[in-house]
């Protein structure tokens, strides 16, 4: 008989365990730390308005690949991280966020499983739920692409939204002190039946904790035709 294929989309709480915990410790708040205080004098404010409990979203910008792991360096939870499927389909990447305790999404359909995994990281205690409100990288200075999915889902789940800035992540450096991130928490943003209000507070919170600006879907495809208009454009 063939071996079942794991379902990387769906975890239940007892597989966000001590052993996972240790692994995320080691890899995050002993290498990654290391690394970012020395080589990009990470600076983290704003750490008296993560919550107690686990019944929060963490829910940053994102502009580089380091961001989830960063987020693990300093916060008192561990995190689980959402990550495209595709990922899950080369072995070595697969056992290293497998270990680190992300899970399969298509980012272009919210499955059962999403909402159900994010229940059962709540039921774990230890863990929290992490998720990028702006689905890919961006380029920094501008706040684009931010849908409402992360609202959606902590509706579902009764999870409040827990803001963070990230500046700097998108500059690769090596040298010792050659690079600078600055991290931001905000404040708490309640969980609502009111998606669009959780979105607009959460992109009033980034601006405010970076200094990036937001840019409104029509402003995107302006800047993307160069700023013209289609009779300029013939």
């Amino acid at each position: 008989m063939a071996k079942q294929k794991k379902n990387y989309a769906y975890r239940e709480a007892h597989e966000f365990n001590k052993w996972r915990s240790l692994f995320q410790f080691i890899v995050c708040k002993i290498g990654y730390n290391a690394v970012l205080r020395l080589v990009y004098r990470m600076e983290v404010h704003g750490v008296e308005n993560i919550p107690e409990g686990n019944d929060y979203i963490i829910c940053p910008n994102h502009l580089s690949t380091i961001d989830p792991p960063m987020m693990e360096t300093f916060m008192p939870k561990n995190i689980a991280f959402m990550a495209k499927k595709e990922l899950f389909d080369i072995p070595l990447i697969r056992w290293w966020i497998d270990w680190l305790g992300a899970f399969a999404v298509d980012r272009g359909n919210l499955a059962p499983s999403t909402v159900k995994t994010v229940k059962q990281i709540k039921k774990s205690k230890n863990w929290v739920f992490g998720i990028f409100p702006q689905g890919t990288r961006q380029e920094p200075g501008i706040i684009k692409n931010v849908g409402k999915g992360f609202a959606g889902l902590a509706r579902m789940t009764k999870c409040n939204v827990l803001p963070i800035g990230i500046i700097g992540t998108n500059e690769k450096k090596w040298l010792p002190f050659s690079g600078k991130i600055i991290i931001r928490v905000g404040k708490v943003i309640p969980y609502s039946e009111d998606l669009d209000a959780v979105r607009l507070e959460w992109i009033k919170q980034i601006e405010e904790l970076t200094g990036f600006k937001y840019i409104e879907e029509d402003k995107q495809e302006e800047l993307a035709d160069g700023g013209l208009d289609k009779n300029e454009q013939e």
